[in-house]
C-alpha cells in the first residue's frame, strides 16, 4: 500500500501532505490536477482553501454537483418563508468570516428533501423579527409552512448538520441500484419503532442466534484452531454478555461443555443440539429467529446481522471494563486485550464477509497492542468502528434510513464533540463515559424480545435455516418456560454423558457418514443424540441386573452354608452376619 501511494505522489508530482488539487469534472485526458496553497498546511486552512475554491466558480465552471455557497439577502429569505414546498428550507445565519454554513451545505449535499442556504448578519433589525439572537444560528422552515430556531447543544457544524439529517423524511439521495428480483422485493417489513438511545436484548439475541445456528453452520466440523477460537469467544460472551437469564445459562452451559472436552475435533452439531436444547433443560433458551430492532433496515437485506455484532462486540468491552473480575479462572484474567483479540480471531476465522475481516485484521495490526487497560480497549474499538463506518460511507449497500455516520452523534451525547482550531474533535472522557452507560445492563431493553415457545410465525419475523441442512425441527424447538435463574448449575452429569457419547462416536468419517444416514431413517423426532443414550441407558441397565442377580444369588447360597453346617464355620472362626 505505501509503494502504490508513493508511486500515486510521483506520478501527480505531490510532495506535501496535505495537497488541495482540483481535477475538472468528466476530464478525459490525464492531467496532475491544478493545485492550490493557502498560507499554511494545517487541516482547517486546507479545507477553507477548498470551499473557498468551490465557491468561487464562475456558473459557467461550477461543477455540476456543487451548490451555490455565495450568501442570500433578507428578501429572499422572506420568499423562502412565505413560499410553501414540499422539502425543508434551512438557512444558516453566520458572520462574513464564518465557514460554518458552507459546511453544513457541503454536508447536505447527499440527502434529499431539504435545501440548505446561508444569510450574513448584516441586517441587525432583520434578525431581530426572526428572533435571531446570536450567530451562528440555523433557522428552519417546515413543508408544513411552520418554522423557527433550532435548538442544539452547541452552535458547531456537527450539531447543525446532524439535527437536519434527523429530520423526518430527510435521508440520503439513493444510488442507481439494479431492481431485486419481484419475489424478494414481495416481503413485507413489520417497522418497529424504537429508541436509538436504548440497547435492545432482542437485537443482541438475534445475533447470537445468527451466529450460532447460521454462521458456525458453515463448519461442518471445528478442530484445531478454528475449535480453541470457538471455545475462547464462547468462554468470553458466557462470562460477560449481560442478557436476560435464560440465553445466560445456556451460554454458560455450552462454554461449560466445551471446556471440558478432551478432543481435538467436534462435529458442529454436537454444539447445535446443546444450543436446541435437544434435552429440554428447563431454564435455558436462545430464540431461534431474528428479530431486528434497533439494526432494523429499510429493506430485509440492509444492517441486520454486521450491526447485532457490533453491538455485541462493544458490550463485551463495556462489560469487561465495568466487572474486572468476570473472567476470573478462564486464562484471560488480568489481559485487558482478552476480548478484542477473541473477537479478532473470531472474525478472521468465521465471520462470513472475508474483506471485512482483512480490514479488520489490517486495523488490528495497525493499533491493537497499543492497548494496556479495559478503558483503552472500550475506546479502540469505538474508534475503529467509526473508522469503518467513515470507509462505508457511501458505498451502495448503504442503507439510506441510516447512513454511516460518526458515532455517536452530538444529539445523543452532546459533550462528547467540541471544536479544535476549527475542526470538529471528540472528548474522549466522555465518549467513555458515554460507552459504559449505552452498553450497560441497566440500558438493555427486553421490549420486543421472543418468549420462550415462540416460533416467530405469523409474518413478523424472519426464519433462518444453516446453509446446505434439511428443514425440521432442529431450529423449532418447544421449550418449557424457564425457572427462576440461581446459582449457576454445573453441566448435568446426563447431557455431559449424552454428548461425550455422540463425540466418540462420531470419531471418523466412516461413521460420521453412518450416523448422517441412520438419522432420517429413524425418523419420528430422534436424533443420533437420543438414539446413543438409549444405547448407553440400555447397556446400564443391564450391566445393573446382572450385577444384581449375583449378589442375591451368592448371598443366598451364604445363608444355606449358615443355618446348614454351624459348626464348621464356626471352628474354623468365620461369621457372615
Amino acid at each position: 500500500m505505501e509503494d502504490k501511494n508513493q508511486a500515486v505522489c510521483h506520478d501527480y508530482d505531490i510532495h506535501f501532505y496535505p495537497t488541495f488539487r482540483y481535477f475538472k469534472a468528466f476530464t478525459k485526458e490525464f492531467t496532475t490536477g491544478e493545485a492550490f496553497k493557502g498560507p499554511d498546511r494545517e487541516l482547517r486552512t486546507v479545507r477553507q482553501t477548498m470551499i473557498d475554491f468551490l465557491q468561487n466558480h464562475t456558473e459557467g465552471s461550477r461543477p455540476p454537483a456543487c451548490p451555490p455557497l455565495n450568501p442570500i439577502q433578507p428578501s429572499d429569505v422572506l420568499s423562502l418563508i412565505d413560499h410553501r414546498g414540499s422539502h425543508y428550507v434551512a438557512v444558516v445565519f453566520e458572520s462574513n468570516s464564518s465557514y460554518l454554513g458552507r459546511e453544513v451545505i457541503l454536508d447536505l449535499i447527499p440527502y434529499e428533501n431539504i435545501v440548505v442556504t446561508r444569510a450574513l448578519d448584516g441586517d441587525k433589525a432583520f434578525l431581530e423579527k426572526l428572533g435571531v439572537s446570536s450567530v451562528p444560528s440555523c433557522y428552519l422552515i417546515h413543508p408544513n409552512g411552520s418554522r423557527g430556531l433550532i435548538n442544539v447543544a452547541k452552535p458547531l457544524r456537527a450539531f447543525f448538520s446532524s439535527y437536519l439529517k434527523s429530520l423526518p423524511d430527510v435521508r440520503k439521495k439513493p444510488l442507481s441500484l439494479p431492481e431485486k428480483p419481484n419475489e424478494e422485493n414481495s416481503e413485507v417489513v413489520v417497522w418497529r419503532e424504537f429508541d436509538k438511545s436504548k440497547l435492545y436484548t432482542a437485537d443482541l439475541e438475534s445475533g447470537l442466534h445468527y451466529l450460532l445456528r447460521v454462521e458456525l453452520a458453515a463448519h461442518r466440523s471445528l478442530a484445531g484452531a478454528e475449535l480453541k477460537t470457538l471455545k475462547d469467544f464462547v468462554t468470553v460472551v458466557a462470562k460477560l454478555f449481560p442478557g436476560r437469564p435464560p440465553v445466560r445459562k445456556l451460554l454458560e452451559m455450552l462454554q461449560e461443555w466445551l471446556a471440558s472436552l478432551p478432543l481435538d475435533r467436534i462435529p458442529y452439531n454436537a454444539v447445535l443440539d446443546l444450543v436446541n436444547n435437544k434435552m429440554r433443560i428447563s431454564g435455558i433458551f436462545l430464540t431461534n429467529h431474528i428479530k431486528w430492532v434497533g439494526c432494523q433496515g429499510s429493506r430485509p437485506e440492509l444492517r441486520g446481522y454486521p450491526c447485532s455484532l457490533w453491538k455485541l462486540f462493544h458490550t463485551l468491552t463495556v462489560q469487561a471494563s465495568a466487572h474486572p473480575d468476570a473472567l476470573a479462572g478462564t486464562g484471560f484474567e488480568d489481559d485487558p486485550q482478552a476480548v478484542l483479540q477473541t473477537v479478532r480471531r473470531y472474525i478472521r476465522t468465521f465471520f462470513g464477509c472475508k474483506e471485512c475481516g482483512e480490514h479488520f485484521e489490517e486495523m488490528a495490526k495497525e493499533s491493537m497492542d497499543s492497548v494496556k487497560t479495559p478503558d483503552q480497549a472500550v475506546l479502540w474499538l469505538w474508534r475503529k468502528h467509526n473508522v469503518v463506518n467513515s470507509r462505508l460511507a457511501g458505498h451502495p449497500n448503504e442503507d439510506p434510513r441510516f447512513p454511516k455516520l460518526q458515532w455517536p452523534t452530538p444529539d445523543l451525547c452532546p459533550a462528547c464533540h467540541e471544536e479544535m482550531k476549527g475542526l470538529d474533535s471528540w472528548d474522549e472522557g466522555h465518549v467513555l463515559t458515554f460507552l459504559k452507560q449505552h452498553y450497560s445492563r441497566d440500558n438493555l431493553l427486553d421490549t420486543y424480545s421472543a418468549d420462550q415457545g415462540d416460533s416467530g410465525e405469523g409474518g413478523e419475523e424472519k426464519r433462518l435455516t444453516p446453509p446446505e441442512k434439511p428443514h425440521g425441527d432442529r431450529d423449532a424447538q418447544s421449550v418449557r418456560p424457564p425457572s427462576a435463574l440461581g446459582p449457576r448449575p454445573a453441566l448435568p452429569e446426563s447431557l455431559r454423558h449424552r454428548l461425550d457419547v455422540r463425540l466418540q462416536s462420531l470419531d471418523g468419517p466412516e461413521v460420521h457418514k453412518q450416523v448422517e444416514v441412520a438419522v432420517p431413517f429413524l425418523g419420528v423426532g430422534f436424533s443420533s443424540l437420543d438414539m446413543s443414550l438409549c444405547v448407553v441407558l440400555y447397556v446400564a441397565s443391564s450391566l445393573f441386573l446382572m450385577v444384581m442377580y449375583f449378589f442375591f444369588r451368592v448371598r443366598s447360597r451364604r445363608w444355606k452354608v449358615k443355618f446348614h453346617h454351624p459348626a464348621v464355620f464356626y471352628q474354623k472362626g468365620f461369621c457372615f452376619l
